[in-house]
Protein backbone atom coordinates (compact mmCIF):
# COMPACT_ATOMS: atom_id res chain seq x y z
CA UNK A 1 0.00 0.00 0.00
CA UNK A 2 1.18 3.45 -0.61
CA UNK A 3 0.51 6.28 1.77
CA UNK A 4 -1.56 9.71 1.20
CA UNK A 5 -3.15 10.23 -2.12
CA UNK A 6 -4.78 13.45 -2.84
CA UNK A 7 -8.19 13.54 -4.58
CA UNK A 8 -9.09 17.02 -6.25
CA UNK A 9 -11.38 19.24 -4.16
CA UNK A 10 -15.11 19.25 -4.98
CA UNK A 11 -17.20 21.59 -3.92
CA UNK A 12 -19.37 21.38 -0.78
CA UNK A 13 -23.14 20.82 -0.78
CA UNK A 14 -23.95 24.44 0.03
CA UNK A 15 -21.62 25.59 -2.52
CA UNK A 16 -19.54 27.34 0.32
CA UNK A 17 -16.59 26.11 0.82
CA UNK A 18 -14.83 23.35 -1.36
CA UNK A 19 -13.89 20.43 0.36
CA UNK A 20 -10.33 18.31 -0.43
CA UNK A 21 -11.21 14.60 -0.55
CA UNK A 22 -7.42 12.95 1.16
CA UNK A 23 -6.97 9.02 0.44
CA UNK A 24 -4.34 7.63 2.45
CA UNK A 25 -4.12 4.43 0.77
CA UNK A 26 -4.09 3.36 -2.48
CA UNK A 27 -4.00 -0.20 -4.27
CA UNK A 28 -0.48 -1.18 -5.12
CA UNK A 29 -0.30 -1.53 -8.87
CA UNK A 30 1.39 -4.64 -10.27
CA UNK A 31 4.28 -4.17 -11.64
CA UNK A 32 4.95 -6.17 -14.84
CA UNK A 33 9.28 -6.10 -15.56
CA UNK A 34 10.35 -6.72 -19.04
CA UNK A 35 13.23 -9.63 -20.02
CA UNK A 36 16.56 -7.82 -20.84
CA UNK A 37 19.59 -8.87 -21.76
CA UNK A 38 23.04 -7.39 -21.72
CA UNK A 39 25.92 -7.14 -19.80
CA UNK A 40 24.71 -6.86 -16.32
CA UNK A 41 22.11 -9.27 -16.61
CA UNK A 42 24.30 -11.72 -17.33
CA UNK A 43 26.50 -11.08 -14.42
CA UNK A 44 23.20 -11.37 -12.34
CA UNK A 45 22.52 -14.59 -13.81
CA UNK A 46 25.67 -15.73 -12.87
CA UNK A 47 25.69 -15.04 -9.76
CA UNK A 48 21.93 -16.58 -9.44
CA UNK A 49 23.16 -20.02 -10.46
CA UNK A 50 26.78 -19.43 -8.31
CA UNK A 51 24.26 -18.85 -5.36
CA UNK A 52 21.90 -21.46 -5.71
CA UNK A 53 24.20 -24.12 -6.75
CA UNK A 54 26.03 -23.40 -3.87
CA UNK A 55 22.72 -23.35 -1.56
CA UNK A 56 21.33 -26.53 -3.16
CA UNK A 57 24.36 -28.44 -3.17
CA UNK A 58 26.12 -27.98 -0.31
CA UNK A 59 23.82 -30.11 2.26
CA UNK A 60 24.33 -32.76 0.47
CA UNK A 61 28.37 -32.89 0.41
CA UNK A 62 30.22 -34.79 2.71
CA UNK A 63 33.06 -34.80 4.84
CA UNK A 64 34.03 -37.43 7.48
CA UNK A 65 31.12 -39.79 7.23
CA UNK A 66 28.62 -36.44 7.66
CA UNK A 67 27.39 -33.13 5.95
CA UNK A 68 30.17 -30.90 5.03
CA UNK A 69 28.61 -28.00 6.60
CA UNK A 70 25.81 -29.33 9.44
CA UNK A 71 24.44 -26.79 12.25
CA UNK A 72 23.53 -29.27 14.72
CA UNK A 73 21.49 -27.30 17.28
CA UNK A 74 20.65 -30.46 19.39
CA UNK A 75 24.37 -31.44 20.01
CA UNK A 76 25.56 -27.84 20.06
CA UNK A 77 28.21 -28.77 17.60
CA UNK A 78 28.59 -26.46 14.06
CA UNK A 79 30.17 -28.44 12.10
CA UNK A 80 32.43 -26.69 8.56
CA UNK A 81 34.38 -29.15 6.74
CA UNK A 82 37.19 -30.21 9.01
CA UNK A 83 36.69 -27.56 11.85
CA UNK A 84 33.73 -28.21 14.91
CA UNK A 85 32.91 -25.28 16.40
CA UNK A 86 31.34 -25.05 20.08
CA UNK A 87 29.12 -22.49 21.65
CA UNK A 88 32.46 -21.13 22.96
CA UNK A 89 33.43 -20.68 19.50
CA UNK A 90 30.68 -17.77 19.42
CA UNK A 91 34.25 -15.48 18.82
CA UNK A 92 34.37 -16.96 15.43
CA UNK A 93 30.61 -15.66 14.44
CA UNK A 94 31.17 -12.53 15.82
CA UNK A 95 34.13 -11.70 13.38
CA UNK A 96 31.91 -13.38 10.54
CA UNK A 97 29.48 -10.92 11.50
CA UNK A 98 31.88 -7.90 11.41
CA UNK A 99 33.27 -8.77 8.18
CA UNK A 100 29.81 -9.48 6.82
CA UNK A 101 29.13 -6.04 7.54
CA UNK A 102 32.18 -4.44 6.40
CA UNK A 103 32.20 -6.14 3.11
CA UNK A 104 28.64 -4.15 2.77
CA UNK A 105 30.00 -1.06 3.58
CA UNK A 106 32.69 -1.54 1.07
CA UNK A 107 30.59 -2.50 -1.64
CA UNK A 108 28.32 0.27 -1.00
CA UNK A 109 30.72 3.01 -0.87
CA UNK A 110 32.66 1.52 -4.07
CA UNK A 111 29.14 0.98 -6.09
CA UNK A 112 26.21 1.73 -4.57
CA UNK A 113 23.44 -1.45 -3.83
CA UNK A 114 25.92 -3.94 -5.02
CA UNK A 115 24.47 -6.29 -2.72
CA UNK A 116 20.88 -5.85 -3.59
CA UNK A 117 21.42 -5.74 -7.24
CA UNK A 118 23.57 -9.36 -7.56
CA UNK A 119 23.97 -11.49 -4.37
CA UNK A 120 20.33 -10.63 -2.01
CA UNK A 121 18.45 -13.51 -1.71
CA UNK A 122 14.99 -11.52 -2.03
CA UNK A 123 17.01 -10.49 -5.78
CA UNK A 124 18.30 -13.76 -6.63
CA UNK A 125 14.55 -15.92 -5.87
CA UNK A 126 12.42 -13.06 -7.31
CA UNK A 127 14.62 -13.33 -10.55
CA UNK A 128 14.19 -17.31 -10.66
CA UNK A 129 10.40 -16.88 -9.49
CA UNK A 130 10.24 -14.10 -12.56
CA UNK A 131 11.83 -16.29 -15.05
CA UNK A 132 9.35 -19.08 -14.30
CA UNK A 133 6.38 -17.01 -14.72
CA UNK A 134 7.97 -15.83 -18.20
CA UNK A 135 7.98 -19.67 -19.33
CA UNK A 136 4.28 -20.27 -17.94
CA UNK A 137 2.86 -16.17 -19.06
CA UNK A 138 4.91 -14.39 -21.43
CA UNK A 139 6.67 -11.27 -21.45
CA UNK A 140 5.57 -8.30 -20.35
CA UNK A 141 3.12 -7.72 -23.02
CA UNK A 142 1.84 -11.25 -22.69
CA UNK A 143 1.51 -11.27 -18.56
CA UNK A 144 -0.58 -7.74 -18.84
CA UNK A 145 -2.99 -8.98 -21.96
CA UNK A 146 -3.28 -12.42 -19.98
CA UNK A 147 -4.10 -10.25 -16.80
CA UNK A 148 -6.67 -8.70 -18.20
CA UNK A 149 -8.57 -11.22 -19.84
CA UNK A 150 -11.21 -13.21 -18.85
CA UNK A 151 -10.66 -16.56 -16.69
CA UNK A 152 -10.04 -18.81 -19.53
CA UNK A 153 -9.05 -22.18 -19.88
CA UNK A 154 -5.57 -20.87 -21.29
CA UNK A 155 -5.55 -18.29 -18.33
CA UNK A 156 -6.28 -21.12 -15.87
CA UNK A 157 -3.75 -23.86 -16.90
CA UNK A 158 -1.01 -20.85 -17.23
CA UNK A 159 -1.30 -19.78 -13.75
CA UNK A 160 -2.00 -22.96 -12.00
CA UNK A 161 1.21 -24.49 -13.58
CA UNK A 162 3.11 -21.14 -12.63
CA UNK A 163 1.80 -21.90 -9.11
CA UNK A 164 2.81 -25.03 -9.15
CA UNK A 165 6.09 -24.75 -10.24
CA UNK A 166 6.79 -21.73 -7.65
CA UNK A 167 5.51 -24.15 -4.89
CA UNK A 168 7.85 -26.64 -6.24
CA UNK A 169 10.73 -24.17 -5.76
CA UNK A 170 9.69 -22.90 -2.10
CA UNK A 171 9.69 -26.31 -0.64
CA UNK A 172 12.66 -27.49 -1.92
CA UNK A 173 14.35 -24.12 -0.79
CA UNK A 174 12.10 -24.73 2.34
CA UNK A 175 13.74 -28.36 2.41
CA UNK A 176 16.95 -27.98 1.38
CA UNK A 177 17.30 -24.42 4.54
CA UNK A 178 16.41 -27.24 6.83
CA UNK A 179 18.87 -29.70 5.34
CA UNK A 180 21.47 -27.17 7.35
CA UNK A 181 20.88 -28.07 10.96
CA UNK A 182 19.07 -31.68 10.12
CA UNK A 183 21.62 -34.13 8.17
CA UNK A 184 20.24 -33.68 4.84
CA UNK A 185 20.06 -37.67 3.83
CA UNK A 186 18.30 -38.43 7.36
CA UNK A 187 15.95 -35.75 6.46
CA UNK A 188 15.49 -37.07 2.65
CA UNK A 189 14.52 -40.28 4.44
CA UNK A 190 12.15 -39.32 7.24
CA UNK A 191 10.24 -36.95 4.50
CA UNK A 192 10.04 -39.89 2.23
CA UNK A 193 8.46 -42.13 4.75
CA UNK A 194 6.68 -39.27 6.27
CA UNK A 195 7.87 -39.36 9.57
CA UNK A 196 10.21 -36.54 9.84
CA UNK A 197 9.68 -34.81 13.23
CA UNK A 198 7.52 -31.61 14.15
CA UNK A 199 10.31 -28.93 13.79
CA UNK A 200 11.48 -29.78 10.57
CA UNK A 201 8.11 -29.57 9.33
CA UNK A 202 7.07 -26.53 10.88
CA UNK A 203 10.57 -25.37 9.45
CA UNK A 204 10.21 -26.68 5.84
CA UNK A 205 6.87 -25.10 5.66
CA UNK A 206 8.03 -22.12 7.06
CA UNK A 207 10.71 -20.92 5.01
CA UNK A 208 8.94 -22.31 1.96
CA UNK A 209 5.63 -19.95 2.76
CA UNK A 210 8.46 -17.89 3.11
CA UNK A 211 10.03 -17.91 0.04
CA UNK A 212 6.65 -18.01 -2.39
CA UNK A 213 5.16 -14.85 -0.52
CA UNK A 214 8.53 -12.64 -0.78
CA UNK A 215 9.61 -13.76 -3.93
CA UNK A 216 6.66 -14.64 -5.57
CA UNK A 217 3.94 -12.32 -4.64
CA UNK A 218 5.48 -9.13 -2.54
CA UNK A 219 8.79 -9.04 -4.71
CA UNK A 220 9.48 -5.10 -5.20
CA UNK A 221 7.26 -4.38 -2.12
CA UNK A 222 10.16 -6.28 0.59
CA UNK A 223 12.71 -3.94 -1.14
CA UNK A 224 10.46 -0.69 -1.03
CA UNK A 225 8.52 -1.06 2.29
CA UNK A 226 10.06 -3.68 4.03
CA UNK A 227 14.63 -3.69 3.90
CA UNK A 228 15.89 -1.22 6.19
CA UNK A 229 18.79 -1.12 4.07
CA UNK A 230 16.80 1.17 1.16
CA UNK A 231 16.78 3.52 4.10
CA UNK A 232 20.29 4.27 5.40
CA UNK A 233 21.97 3.29 2.27
CA UNK A 234 22.15 7.29 1.64
CA UNK A 235 24.65 7.22 4.87
CA UNK A 236 27.36 5.47 3.11
CA UNK A 237 27.24 6.79 -0.22
CA UNK A 238 29.29 10.34 -1.20
CA UNK A 239 30.25 12.12 -4.14
CA UNK A 240 32.77 9.44 -5.39
CA UNK A 241 30.33 6.20 -4.95
CA UNK A 242 29.59 4.68 -8.83
CA UNK A 243 25.92 4.77 -8.89
CA UNK A 244 23.16 3.86 -11.50
CA UNK A 245 22.65 7.63 -13.14
CA UNK A 246 20.94 9.37 -16.26
CA UNK A 247 22.83 11.79 -17.82
CA UNK A 248 20.04 14.34 -18.42
CA UNK A 249 22.28 16.74 -20.12
CA UNK A 250 22.95 14.44 -22.90
CA UNK A 251 19.10 13.17 -23.00
CA UNK A 252 17.25 16.12 -21.99
CA UNK A 253 15.16 17.23 -24.18
CA UNK A 254 13.43 13.96 -24.88
CA UNK A 255 11.23 12.81 -27.66
CA UNK A 256 10.75 10.21 -29.95
CA UNK A 257 11.96 10.14 -33.35
CA UNK A 258 13.07 8.22 -36.33
CA UNK A 259 16.04 6.59 -36.70
CA UNK A 260 17.26 8.56 -39.33
CA UNK A 261 16.11 12.04 -37.61
CA UNK A 262 19.25 13.95 -36.71
CA UNK A 263 18.00 14.72 -32.85
CA UNK A 264 19.92 18.45 -33.36
CA UNK A 265 17.68 19.31 -36.00
CA UNK A 266 14.91 18.65 -33.77
CA UNK A 267 16.13 20.02 -30.93
CA UNK A 268 16.18 17.11 -28.91
CA UNK A 269 18.52 15.12 -26.76
CA UNK A 270 19.56 11.32 -27.15
CA UNK A 271 16.68 10.05 -24.95
CA UNK A 272 14.01 9.11 -27.16
CA UNK A 273 11.02 8.86 -24.52
CA UNK A 274 10.49 4.93 -25.27
CA UNK A 275 9.97 4.11 -21.46
CA UNK A 276 11.97 1.02 -21.99
CA UNK A 277 14.22 1.16 -18.64
CA UNK A 278 10.87 2.16 -16.32
CA UNK A 279 9.52 -1.25 -18.20
CA UNK A 280 12.23 -3.56 -17.37
CA UNK A 281 12.91 -1.77 -13.97
CA UNK A 282 11.54 -4.41 -10.80
CA UNK A 283 10.60 -1.81 -8.81
CA UNK A 284 9.05 0.03 -11.22
CA UNK A 285 10.67 3.39 -11.24
CA UNK A 286 11.92 5.60 -13.79
CA UNK A 287 15.78 6.54 -12.99
CA UNK A 288 15.34 9.79 -15.60
CA UNK A 289 13.99 11.08 -12.26
CA UNK A 290 17.30 10.50 -10.53
CA UNK A 291 18.52 8.40 -7.90
CA UNK A 292 15.58 6.79 -5.70
CA UNK A 293 15.46 4.66 -2.75
CA UNK A 294 14.25 1.87 -3.89
CA UNK A 295 16.53 1.56 -6.82
CA UNK A 296 18.14 -1.65 -6.08
CA UNK A 297 21.09 -1.08 -7.90
CA UNK A 298 20.16 -4.14 -10.49
CA UNK A 299 21.37 -1.84 -13.81
CA UNK A 300 18.42 -3.43 -15.94
CA UNK A 301 17.76 -0.18 -17.04
CA UNK A 302 21.62 0.74 -18.13
CA UNK A 303 20.83 -3.14 -20.60
CA UNK A 304 18.04 -1.71 -22.32
CA UNK A 305 19.09 1.62 -22.94
CA UNK A 306 22.46 0.74 -24.40
CA UNK A 307 20.39 -1.27 -26.48
CA UNK A 308 17.92 1.38 -27.17
CA UNK A 309 21.41 3.82 -28.22
CA UNK A 310 22.93 0.93 -30.37
CA UNK A 311 19.84 0.55 -32.15
CA UNK A 312 19.65 4.59 -32.65
CA UNK A 313 23.36 4.70 -33.46
CA UNK A 314 24.05 6.96 -30.09
CA UNK A 315 26.88 6.42 -28.08
CA UNK A 316 25.82 4.29 -25.73
CA UNK A 317 25.84 5.39 -21.74
CA UNK A 318 22.85 7.41 -21.48
CA UNK A 319 22.04 5.47 -18.56
CA UNK A 320 25.81 4.46 -16.93
CA UNK A 321 27.49 3.56 -13.58
CA UNK A 322 28.87 7.07 -12.83
CA UNK A 323 29.66 9.16 -9.50
CA UNK A 324 28.19 12.60 -8.85
CA UNK A 325 31.43 14.32 -9.41
CA UNK A 326 32.00 12.43 -12.72
CA UNK A 327 28.92 14.13 -14.09
CA UNK A 328 29.45 17.35 -13.14
CA UNK A 329 33.13 17.29 -13.45
CA UNK A 330 32.74 15.57 -17.09
CA UNK A 331 35.32 12.82 -15.85
CA UNK A 332 37.03 9.95 -18.05
CA UNK A 333 36.12 6.69 -17.00
CA UNK A 334 39.50 6.05 -16.31
CA UNK A 335 39.56 9.21 -13.57
CA UNK A 336 36.42 8.06 -12.09
CA UNK A 337 38.13 4.95 -11.05
CA UNK A 338 41.04 6.29 -9.91
CA UNK A 339 38.94 8.50 -7.49
CA UNK A 340 37.14 5.68 -5.96
CA UNK A 341 40.37 4.48 -3.93
CA UNK A 342 39.47 7.50 -1.70
CA UNK A 343 40.76 7.30 2.21
CA UNK A 344 37.34 5.23 3.72
CA UNK A 345 37.77 2.71 1.21
CA UNK A 346 41.04 1.80 2.02
CA UNK A 347 40.23 2.18 5.83
CA UNK A 348 37.06 -0.28 4.75
CA UNK A 349 39.87 -2.70 2.79
CA UNK A 350 42.38 -2.33 5.81
CA UNK A 351 39.64 -2.91 8.69
CA UNK A 352 38.77 -5.97 6.59
CA UNK A 353 42.25 -7.27 6.14
CA UNK A 354 43.13 -7.17 9.86
CA UNK A 355 39.74 -8.98 11.14
CA UNK A 356 39.99 -11.55 8.15
CA UNK A 357 43.70 -12.36 9.40
CA UNK A 358 43.10 -12.45 12.66
CA UNK A 359 40.25 -14.52 12.19
CA UNK A 360 42.36 -16.84 10.33
CA UNK A 361 45.03 -16.49 12.78
CA UNK A 362 43.00 -18.16 15.02
CA UNK A 363 41.53 -20.51 13.92
CA UNK A 364 44.83 -22.02 12.45
CA UNK A 365 45.60 -21.69 15.75
CA UNK A 366 42.61 -23.21 17.55
CA UNK A 367 43.18 -25.94 19.98
CA UNK A 368 42.25 -29.31 19.47
CA UNK A 369 40.69 -29.87 22.73
CA UNK A 370 39.28 -27.27 25.54
CA UNK A 371 39.98 -27.89 29.16
CA UNK A 372 38.19 -26.28 32.26
CA UNK A 373 39.10 -26.43 35.63
CA UNK A 374 36.62 -26.44 38.57
CA UNK A 375 37.24 -26.73 42.04
CA UNK A 376 34.76 -29.42 43.80
CA UNK A 377 33.08 -27.21 46.18
CA UNK A 378 31.25 -30.31 47.46
CA UNK A 379 34.37 -31.13 49.44
CA UNK A 380 36.89 -28.96 51.14
CA UNK A 381 40.75 -29.24 51.68
CA UNK A 382 41.19 -32.01 53.87
CA UNK A 383 43.81 -33.84 56.13
CA UNK A 384 44.20 -37.21 55.34
CA UNK A 385 46.51 -40.72 56.41
CA UNK A 386 49.97 -39.40 56.62
CA UNK A 387 49.12 -35.65 57.25
CA UNK A 388 49.40 -35.67 53.63
CA UNK A 389 46.60 -32.59 52.46
CA UNK A 390 44.66 -33.08 49.83
CA UNK A 391 42.38 -31.16 47.37
CA UNK A 392 39.20 -32.28 44.77
CA UNK A 393 38.94 -31.02 41.26
CA UNK A 394 37.22 -31.84 38.47
CA UNK A 395 38.06 -30.85 34.49
CA UNK A 396 36.32 -30.51 31.37
CA UNK A 397 37.59 -32.00 28.94
CA UNK A 398 36.04 -31.24 25.08
CA UNK A 399 37.60 -33.32 22.04
CA UNK A 400 37.15 -30.78 19.26
CA UNK A 401 38.35 -33.47 17.03
CA UNK A 402 36.64 -35.92 14.88
CA UNK A 403 38.66 -38.70 16.34
CA UNK A 404 38.98 -40.91 19.51
CA UNK A 405 41.88 -39.04 21.74
CA UNK A 406 43.57 -39.98 24.56
CA UNK A 407 44.70 -37.92 27.00
CA UNK A 408 46.64 -37.70 30.45
CA UNK A 409 47.04 -35.28 33.68
CA UNK A 410 50.31 -33.96 34.78
CA UNK A 411 50.66 -31.64 38.04
CA UNK A 412 53.03 -28.79 39.22
CA UNK A 413 53.46 -25.84 41.31
CA UNK A 414 54.32 -27.05 45.06
CA UNK A 415 57.08 -29.09 46.25
CA UNK A 416 55.87 -32.64 46.25
CA UNK A 417 52.72 -32.35 44.37
CA UNK A 418 51.27 -35.00 43.00
CA UNK A 419 48.21 -37.02 41.44
CA UNK A 420 46.49 -39.19 44.28
CA UNK A 421 46.14 -42.11 41.64
CA UNK A 422 47.89 -41.20 37.81
CA UNK A 423 44.70 -40.19 35.52
CA UNK A 424 44.36 -41.12 31.81
CA UNK A 425 41.55 -40.91 29.74
CA UNK A 426 39.91 -41.26 26.15
CA UNK A 427 37.23 -39.15 24.77
CA UNK A 428 35.45 -39.98 21.92
CA UNK A 429 34.88 -37.67 18.82
CA UNK A 430 33.51 -34.47 19.34
CA UNK A 431 32.65 -35.32 22.90
CA UNK A 432 33.28 -33.76 25.96
CA UNK A 433 34.21 -35.69 29.48
CA UNK A 434 34.15 -34.66 33.10
CA UNK A 435 36.92 -36.07 35.25
CA UNK A 436 37.52 -35.92 38.68
CA UNK A 437 41.19 -35.10 39.88
CA UNK A 438 42.56 -35.57 43.42
CA UNK A 439 45.94 -33.70 44.12
CA UNK A 440 48.01 -34.23 47.45
CA UNK A 441 51.14 -32.40 49.01
CA UNK A 442 53.24 -34.38 51.70
CA UNK A 443 53.30 -33.44 55.03
CA UNK A 444 56.60 -31.91 54.92
CA UNK A 445 55.57 -29.32 51.98
CA UNK A 446 52.53 -28.62 53.87
CA UNK A 447 54.02 -27.90 57.37
CA UNK A 448 56.78 -25.76 55.87
CA UNK A 449 54.16 -23.43 53.25
CA UNK A 450 51.83 -20.67 54.81
CA UNK A 451 48.21 -21.77 54.98
CA UNK A 452 46.00 -20.32 52.20
CA UNK A 453 45.56 -20.30 48.23
CA UNK A 454 48.41 -21.35 46.61
CA UNK A 455 48.82 -21.45 42.48
CA UNK A 456 49.10 -25.18 40.94
CA UNK A 457 49.26 -25.67 37.10
CA UNK A 458 47.28 -28.97 35.64
CA UNK A 459 48.31 -29.95 32.23
CA UNK A 460 46.23 -32.27 29.81
CA UNK A 461 48.74 -33.50 27.26
CA UNK A 462 47.09 -35.30 23.95
CA UNK A 463 48.51 -38.31 22.78
CA UNK A 464 49.32 -39.95 19.61
CA UNK A 465 49.31 -43.34 18.26
CA UNK A 466 52.65 -44.52 19.45
CA UNK A 467 52.03 -42.59 23.57
CA UNK A 468 53.95 -39.41 22.56
CA UNK A 469 52.86 -36.05 23.12
CA UNK A 470 51.05 -34.54 20.40
CA UNK A 471 49.49 -31.49 22.11
CA UNK A 472 49.29 -29.89 26.02
CA UNK A 473 47.22 -27.22 27.61
CA UNK A 474 48.25 -26.00 30.51
CA UNK A 475 45.68 -24.59 33.17
CA UNK A 476 45.71 -22.73 36.27
CA UNK A 477 44.21 -23.45 39.52
CA UNK A 478 44.78 -22.94 43.46
CA UNK A 479 45.21 -25.51 46.20
CA UNK A 480 44.01 -25.03 49.33
CA UNK A 481 46.33 -25.74 52.76
CA UNK A 482 44.39 -25.39 55.77
CA UNK A 483 45.41 -23.79 58.56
Amino acid sequence: MTPIRSEPETPSPDGDAAVQIVSFYQSQKKIYPRAVTGLFITWRWILVWVTQLAFYVTPWLAWNSRPAILFDLGARRFYVLGLVLYPQDFIYLTALLIVSAYSLFLFTAVAGRLWCGYACPQTVYTELFMWVERKFEGDRAARMKLDGAGWTVERVWRKAAKQAAWIAIALWTGFTFVGYFTPIRTLAGEVTSLSFGPWETFWVFFYSFATYLFAGTMREQVCKYMCPYARFQSAMLDRDTLIITYDAERGEPRGSRSRKADPKTLGLGACIDCNLCVQVCPTGIDIRKGLQYECIGCAACIDVCDDVMAKMNYPKGLVRYDTENGMERKLTRAQVLRRTLRPRILVYVAILFVVCGALGTSIALRPPFRVDVVRDRTSMARVVEHGDVENVYRIQVMNATETEQHYSVSVDGLPGLRLRTPVAFDIAPTQSLWVPLTLQVPFDTAAKTAPGAHPVHITIVREGAAGQEERAQREKSSFILPR
